[in-house]
């Protein structure tokens, strides 16, 4: 028997790191896992466990109109449709997918300060603080806080666990901004003439194959200049990108959702 992990909130987030949890314990044999403890500076350090390491129990508490049932997931996960203090009362380790707005009236819920009490608090939550949430639990309650994204699913996400709100714009808001530059590569095969399907899978593995080679530690500039031969096809269509602002653009997408990031959480923002 390993502990409880109950998904507070299981929307998209919540759905895509239970998925990506499932499909990890599914893929290899149980192992010694990290048992986190939350200190006074907000950072969070792994601890041997002595004994049981690995979730072993599912709880997710299903939003209103939630797009998924247990079944879709693979395994046994139990449901507990508005019964969310019930969840976290059967819980060990609770992660917080809420909405950041949410968050207070969740935690306010009658009962469910002692729910939490001696329990492990995970927030994925743009713009709530640690600060913010160790004010709305009992001080029993150990507090983390971390920011994934949606390729938690096919376990390919990046997590992160300081500077939040940049990370938030460039991690957690990244994969839609990859998107739109990936559907626009598509779009503009199509208008030469290649089926959208082909056109769409030739952009997404080409921007996969590039990050993949980033990853393994060739500078994407490196990567450009590989391929941009004077007077060629590359450095043409590079030139078109300059012209329209591309890299201004998207470098300012980042620093607006930054700031959008700082907001969310906070008194009177919504």
């Amino acid at each position: 028997m390993g502990y409880t992990l109950c998904i507070l909130g299981c929307g998209t987030m919540g759905v895509a790191i239970l998925s990506g949890v499932l499909a990890s314990l599914d893929a290899k044999p149980a192992s010694p896992h990290p048992k986190w403890e939350s200190h006074t500076s907000g950072t969070v350090t792994p601890q041997v466990l002595e004994d049981d390491a690995l979730p072993s129990r599912f709880i997710a508490c299903k939003l209103a109109g939630a797009f998924f049932s247990a079944g879709t997931l693979g395994r046994s996960v139990e449901i507990f449709q508005g019964r969310n203090v019930a969840a976290v009362r059967e819980a060990d380790v609770v992660l917080l997918c809420c909405k950041p707005q949410l968050a207070q009236t969740i935690l306010a819920e009658p009962g469910m300060q002692d729910a939490f009490d001696g329990k492990l608090l995970l927030s994925i939550l743009a713009g709530v603080t640690i600060a913010q949430l160790r004010a709305m639990v009992l001080p029993s309650t150990r507090v983390a806080r971390t920011m994934p994204n949606t390729a938690s699913k096919i376990r390919e996400g990046m997590t992160v666990e300081k500077h939040f709100d940049a990370c938030t714009a460039l991690s957690g808001s990244g994969p839609a901004f990859a998107c739109i530059f990936l559907e626009a590569m598509a779009d503009g095969g199509v208008m030469m003439g290649l089926p959208r399907a082909e056109a769409l899978e030739l952009a997404a593995q080409t921007l996969q194959g590039a990050a993949r080679m980033t990853l393994a530690g060739t500078h994407p500039a490196v990567l450009k200049d590989a391929v941009t031969t004077p007077g060629g096809c590359t450095i043409a269509g590079l030139l078109a990108m300059e012209d329209g602002r591309v890299r201004s653009t998207i470098a300012r997408a980042i620093q607006v959702a930054t700031e959008r990031a700082s907001e969310l959480g906070q008194p009177g923002k919504k």
